[in-house]
């Protein structure tokens, strides 16, 4: 496929495609960003490397997304997988940062070289969904508590989120226009403005210098997090991010998705970012409206918001460090809901049920062995279960 001219690009642009861009971006912007501040805060890590972290999650995946929108003629976004962001949190407690990142780099090459093979697809389909998302759940099941416990310890921040979201999405002609999320976002500004919460550090708005990190590739790092950062990518992330495309009546190229998410994540490791994906949410929403030929136009303008919001990654990082714990707690858990539920309901709906509970209970359980964390013990119990349990739900 040749790529379009400048000009037949801004041919191609339209005002609805403005509006679904600024919306998915606002939507990647927010209860996305609260889950890697959550996740870096509980970690360790400082205000400059998760300032580096979103420099590398918005910059080098908005280039990334505006190079496959403009050749494929597709809304071809890519940003980070939120299921590894959250899977990286436990490891962070026995893990060190360059252990992480030595981690996200050989996922990076794994990926590259499945994606280079053309052996994305039986990849994929190696582990059984049901147990890939009873992993996930066992993982997104701590935001959801969190999301509880900040409307128990801080109410009049949280509980008008929640109320928020659940009005935004009780109106779908609403939801349309305004997302669910982004109306807790800006209940919550509102609210945190009028009690006087906002406080953020001294700081201009500077462009970002971004931290980079010498890898340490370490067995228990390797065994723990290759893997499970590998399948919450391929199977999980860019899973549904092809599905939704298409079934909008595009046709998303698979192999050359994985081969970007591996360069991406090698890239993007070592100024401290977790693994590129395609992205689901964000594809959705370009994917909604408008003629089917002009989309991706709403995916390069998605794509130059990331760079812009990546090059002022440390005013951004301020901004929503200065907020109440229970804002970030809020947001992030709101953010997750929806997903979370979705987890629920492939891993217990029908086939490897069995497999899919041992991996959940195993994960949540939160018990390393040998130094190795939960998630990757649970894949590989609830896996084990349902060979031993399950025989008949395998393909003959």
């Amino acid at each position: 496929m040749t790529p379009p001219t400048p000009r037949r690009s801004l041919g191609d642009f339209g005002g609805v495609y403005f509006a679904n861009a600024v919306v998915a971006f606002l939507f990647a912007a927010s209860g996305p960003v609260a889950i890697i501040l959550a996740v870096g805060t509980r970690g360790g890590l400082t205000p400059s490397d998760l300032s580096s972290w979103i420099f590398g999650a918005f910059f080098v995946n908005g280039l990334i997304s505006i190079a496959f929108c403009w050749i494929y003629r597709q809304p071809l976004v890519f940003f980070w997988t939120i299921p590894g962001a959250v899977l990286l949190g436990p490891a962070l407690g026995h893990l060190s940062w360059p252990e992480a990142i030595g981690a996200f780099i050989a996922t990076g090459i794994l990926m590259l070289a499945l994606g280079l093979s053309g052996w994305v697809r039986r990849a994929m389909e190696a582990i059984p969904m049901p147990i890939v998302m009873g992993m996930v759940a066992g993982v997104f099941l701590r935001f959801g508590l969190d999301l509880v416990y900040a409307i128990r310890d801080d109410v009049w921040i949280a509980a008008p989120m929640a109320a928020a979201f659940i009005a935004f999405g009780a109106f779908p002609r609403i939801a349309r226009v305004s997302p669910p999320l982004i109306g807790a976002l800006a209940v919550g500004v509102v609210v945190i403005w009028a009690l006087g919460r906002f406080a953020p550090g001294p700081g201009t708005v500077a462009l970002v210098h971004p931290n980079l990190y010498w890898p340490v590739f370490s067995w228990r790092a390797m065994v723990e997090l290759v893997v499970p950062l590998a399948i919450t990518v391929l199977v999980v992330q860019n899973g549904q991010g092809i599905t939704v495309l298409r079934s909008a009546g595009h046709a998303p190229p698979v192999n050359a998705i994985a081969v970007a998410c591996g360069a991406g994540t090698i890239v993007t490791a070592f100024v401290g970012a977790v693994p590129t994906c395609l992205t689901g949410p964000v594809n959705a929403i370009l994917s909604s409206s408008g003629e089917k030929h002009r989309r991706y136009t709403g995916g390069i303008l998605v794509g130059l918001l990331a760079l812009a919001f990546g090059l002022f990654a440390p005013f951004f990082t301020r901004l929503m460090l200065g907020t109440p714990k229970a804002f970030i707690a809020a947001l992030a858990g709101l953010a997750m809901l929806r997903v979370l539920q979705t987890a629920f309901t492939v891993s217990f709906r029908d086939r490897f049920a069995l497999g899919a509970l041992v991996t959940f209970l195993v994960t949540v359980a939160d018990i390393p062995i040998f130094n190795i964390g939960a998630p990757f013990w649970g894949l590989v119990f609830g896996y084990c279960a349902s060979r031993a349990l399950e025989r008949g739900d395998f393909p003959a």
